[in-house]
């Protein structure tokens, strides 16, 4: 296990993470293009009181899925049949991925269709990325809302 990795479990265990803590992660992390991220992802987050943490926990989110750059699911969630399903309702349709400048890095990003929200990506390693939402009225109390995907086989 790689120590961007210990460092970002050791964050995820911890209950009210500092913001300077995953802003350290993000700038050690290495940036990756689009074509890097196309699959399925599970995802994750951490304590940190932002308000998308309770937003996610009670919509059943599962994760993401990049089929392709023009077609991305940023909200797969899990039903109370138990199968997952892509809610477009929540995330205000579909979104696309480009490679965006973020805090002066070009790194690969989801571009919601329906809102103005961008989730920025980086590496942690070979099967985990780190991800930042960005755009209007993201920021609570002056923090980004971090999460983590990890790769689905």
């Amino acid at each position: 296990m790689s120590m961007l990795k210990r460092r970002l479990d050791a964050l995820q265990s911890m209950s009210g993470v500092p913001a300077e803590e995953l802003d350290a992660l993000w700038a050690d992390c290495r940036v990756v293009r689009t074509e890097e991220v196309l699959g399925d992802w599970r995802g994750s987050d951490f304590d940190t009181g932002h308000p998308v943490h309770a937003m996610l926990a009670a919509s059943g989110w599962h994760g993401k899925r990049f089929v392709s750059p023009r077609e991305a699911h940023p909200l797969i969630c899990r039903g109370e049949d138990g199968e997952l399903f892509s809610n477009e309702e929540l995330g205000r349709g579909l979104a696309s991925l480009w490679d965006v400048e973020f805090r002066g890095e070009v790194t690969a990003s989801m571009v919601y269709d329906g809102q103005p929200v961008v989730d920025h990506f980086k590496a942690v390693d070979g099967r985990t990325l780190l991800g930042v939402m960005n755009g209007k009225g993201v920021r609570h109390e002056g923090r980004y809302y971090f999460f983590v995907l990890e790769r689905e086989d």
